[in-house]
C-alpha cells in the first residue's frame, strides 16, 4: 500500500466533490424534514381527520414508494455507467411533486390524491438520496470518511428542515411544503457541477481484493457496471451473508428514525405529555439531529481506523437503551437531554453500517447495493411509521418507546456475532498512506 495507490489519493477534484456531493444529500433531507414538525396540522389541511392515524399514512405513502423504487434508481445507475442524470431527474421531479401536493385542495381532491402525489413524491426523490450517496461511495478518500459526509449531510439536513419546518409550519400549514420543493430543485441543479465517477469506480475495483478486505471480487465477481443489478446483488446476499449484517441494522436504526418523525412528532406536541408547538417539537428533534450531524465524519474516520465492530454493536446497544429513556423520561429537560444523547449513539454506528456495505461490495455494483441497503432503511422507516404509529393508538406513547428501544437492542444482540465474524476481514480497510 503506497501514497500511489488511487483509492487513497485525495485530490482537489475529489474534496470538491465530496463538498458538492454533501450539499446535495443536505438539501434532499432538508426537503424532506422540512414537513415533519407540522404534520399533524399539514394533514388536516389537505382533508384528513386529525389525529396520529392520518399522519401515519401520509408519511408512509413516501416511504414506501421509497421501497419500491430505491434499487431501480441504482440498477439504471449501473446500467447506464452514469449517475448525475438521474440525480438531477429526481430531485427537480421530487420539487414539482411538492409543487402539485400543495395544490391538491385548491384542484378539489382530497386526501386521498394527496397520498397518490406523496407516493410520485418518493418515488423520485429516492433516486436523488440514493444516488448522491453512491456517488460518494465512488469517491476515493476511505469509505468511512466517505460515508461520514454522507451521515453529516443527513443529520444536519434533517437538523435544519426540523428547526426551519417547525418555524414555518407555525406560519401555515403550507409553507413547508413550497420550501421543500425549492430546495430540492435547487439541489437538482446543483448535482449538475458534480462529476461522474462510477466508470473510474469500476476502474479501480479489483485493488480492494489486493488489500486484503473481505475478498469483494468473491462478492461481486469482475462485471462491468451494465452487467450488474439488483438481481445481481440480491442474488449475492443468498451466498453473501455478510451484506445482510449493514442490511439488517440499516433497517432497525431507521425504523427508530421514523418512530422519531412521526411518534415523537406527536409525543413532544400532545398537551397531554409536553405540549410544545411545532417550532419547539422542531427544535426538540433537531437536539437528536445536530449531534447526529457534526459527529458522523468524526466517527466515520474513526472506523476507519479502528474497524466497524465496536462502532456498529456498542452504538446500537446505547441507541436502544436511550431511546427507551426517552418515552419514560418525567419531565422535558430530562427528555430533551436524552434526545441528544440519541444522536451521539447514532452518529456513532451510523457511518459505520454505511461503510460496511462499501466494504462488502465490488464499486460495480454499489449503485444496486445501496439501492438495495435503502430498500431495508426504507422498510425500517415504514415499519417504524406503522408499528409506532400503531402501538402508540392502542397502547399509548410509553409502551411505543419500549418496543421500539427494545428491539434495537434485540437486533444488535442478535447480530453481534456476526458483526463480530464480519468486521475483522473488512476493517480497518482504509488507513491513510504515511508521508514517508
Amino acid at each position: 500500500m503506497t501514497g500511489d495507490d488511487p483509492d487513497f489519493r485525495d485530490d482537489r477534484a475529489d474534496r470538491g466533490d465530496r463538498r458538492r456531493l454533501g450539499a446535495v444529500v443536505l438539501a434532499v433531507l432538508v426537503s424532506q424534514v422540512l414537513l415533519y414538525p407540522g404534520v399533524p396540522d399539514l394533514v388536516v389541511a389537505l382533508g384528513a381527520p386529525a389525529g396520529i392515524d392520518a399522519g401515519t399514512w401520509f408519511l408512509a405513502a413516501e416511504f414506501a414508494a421509497f421501497v419500491a423504487f430505491a434499487v431501480v434508481w441504482g440498477a439504471a445507475s449501473d446500467a447506464l455507467d452514469r449517475r448525475v442524470p438521474l440525480v438531477v431527474v429526481g430531485a427537480v421531479g421530487g420539487a414539482a411533486a411538492y409543487v402539485v401536493l400543495a395544490a391538491v385542495p385548491r384542484l378539489g381532491f382530497g386526501f386521498g390524491a394527496a397520498l397518490l402525489v406523496r407516493v410520485a413524491g418518493g418515488a423520485l426523490t429516492i433516486g436523488a438520496f440514493s444516488l448522491a450517496i453512491t456517488m460518494l461511495m465512488d469517491l476515493r478518500g476511505g469509505h468511512g470518511r466517505n460515508m461520514g459526509v454522507a451521515g453529516l449531510a443527513i443529520g444536519l439536513g434533517a437538523a435544519v428542515g426540523s428547526v426551519v419546518g417547525g418555524v414555518l409550519a407555525d406560519t401555515g400549514a403550507f409553507h413547508p411544503v413550497y420550501a421543500s420543493a425549492a430546495v430540492l430543485g435547487s439541489a437538482g441543479l446543483l448535482a449538475t457541477t458534480v462529476d461522474d465517477r462510477v466508470a473510474d469506480a469500476s476502474a479501480t475495483g479489483s485493488r480492494v481484493t489486493e488489500r486484503g478486505s473481505t475478498s469483494a471480487g468473491d462478492i461481486a465477481g469482475r462485471e462491468s457496471p451494465s452487467d450488474v443489478g439488483f438481481r445481481d446483488v440480491l442474488a449475492r446476499t443468498r451466498t453473501t451473508p455478510e451484506l445482510l449484517v449493514p442490511f439488517a441494522f440499516g433497517f432497525v436504526d431507521r425504523l427508530t428514525a421514523g418512530f422519531f418523525a412521526l411518534v415523537g412528532v406527536y409525543y413532544f406536541r400532545d398537551p397531554a405529555t409536553f405540549g410544545l408547538s411545532a417550532a419547539g417539537a422542531g427544535a426538540t428533534l433537531a437536539l437528536f439531529f445536530v449531534p447526529f450531524a457534526l459527529l458522523q465524519a468524526p466517527f466515520g474516520a474513526l472506523s476507519d481506523r479502528i474497524g466497524r465492530f465496536h462502532p456498529v454493536v456498542f452504538g446500537s446497544l446505547a441507541y436502544g437503551v436511550v431511546t427507551i429513556g426517552v418515552g419514560v423520561a418525567p419531565t422535558y429537560p430530562i427528555a430533551a437531554t436524552l434526545m441528544a444523547l440519541v444522536g451521539v449513539c447514532g452518529a456513532l454506528m451510523a457511518p459505520a453500517t454505511l461503510a460496511l456495505v462499501t466494504d462488502l461490495v465490488d464499486p460495480a455494483a454499489r449503485g444496486a447495493a445501496m439501492g438495495l441497503f435503502n430498500v431495508f432503511g426504507s422498510l425500517g422507516f415504514l415499519t417504524g411509521f406503522l408499528v409506532g404509529g400503531g402501538a402508540t393508538g392502542a397502547f399509548g406513547y410509553r409502551p411505543a418507546f419500549l418496543a421500539v428501544g427494545g428491539l434495537e437492542l434485540l437486533i444488535a444482540l442478535a447480530l453481534l456475532p456476526a458483526v463480530r465474524a464480519v468486521a475483522p476481514r473488512v476493517g480497518p480497510p482504509f488507513r491513510p498512506p504515511s508521508d514517508g
